[in-house]
């Protein structure tokens, strides 16, 4: 029978090992937003573990980049399925793109693109963010308000746009990404008013053209 100082000292040292996992990951996330070339070092310091500790679960910076996209990249795929549960299509297509603003994921894509190897999970994690993209596209679409060039692909740019707005307050970024969502998605409702389908001024950005910033 387990001695049961024992099982309370090693259920410890794991509920303790979590939290400086979860320390670990959202302080990289922070450091490499702010400078993608940042030493695992000033990872470390920002959540408060030691260097050992860090290197004791992720074998380097890349180990923690690819650690953060994935992160990042399994929310927009939660918040897609969340979307697409939802009745309304228009409701489901615009409620995605404002809760992947808040959620500030393509911030990711911004700084840490091709900044290290993807891996095999990660690749069939970003086909089915794609495969998600097109369905919430076809279901904005399908409410008639969404103007009829608009592709998956923009879907990618409006939102790199959106996390390009970065500054000192957090609430006021927030505020700001939103008013700008908005104001992409005026453009995009056909029955706002404001937009009709005219033609938009070129094609849509290709699957290439996302892709090579992932690439090395």
């Amino acid at each position: 029978m387990p001695n049961p100082t024992e099982a309370a000292d090693f259920s410890g040292r794991r509920a303790q090992a979590a939290r400086n996992d979860s320390a670990i990951v959202d302080a990289a996330r922070a450091v490499f937003l702010d400078d993608p070339k940042a030493p695992v070092s000033a990872v470390a310091s920002r959540a408060g573990v030691g260097i050992s500790a860090l290197y004791r679960r992720y074998g380097g910076k890349e180990d923690l980049l690819r650690q953060v996209c994935h992160d990042g990249l399994r929310r927009y795929i939660a918040e897609a399925e969340q979307a697409l549960a939802e009745d309304d299509d228009w409701q489901a297509f615009t409620s995605f793109l404002a809760r992947i603003v808040d959620a500030d994921v393509h911030s990711l894509t911004v700084h840490l693109a091709g900044s290290f190897e993807p891996t095999a999970e990660m690749g069939a994690d970003a086909a089915r963010s794609s495969e998600l993209a097109e369905r919430l596209t076809r279901r904005g679409h399908a409410s008639g308000r969404l103007r009829s060039d608009f592709t998956p692909a923009d879907i990618v740019l409006v939102l790199e746009g959106c996390a390009a707005l970065r500054f000192p307050d957090p609430e006021r970024t927030r505020r700001l990404r939103r008013r700008y969502l908005a104001l992409q998605l005026a453009g995009l409702d056909t029955a706002a008013g404001a937009a009709r389908d005219t033609g938009l001024p070129g094609p849509p950005a290709s699957e290439e053209e996302l892709g090579w910033r992932w690439r090395r």
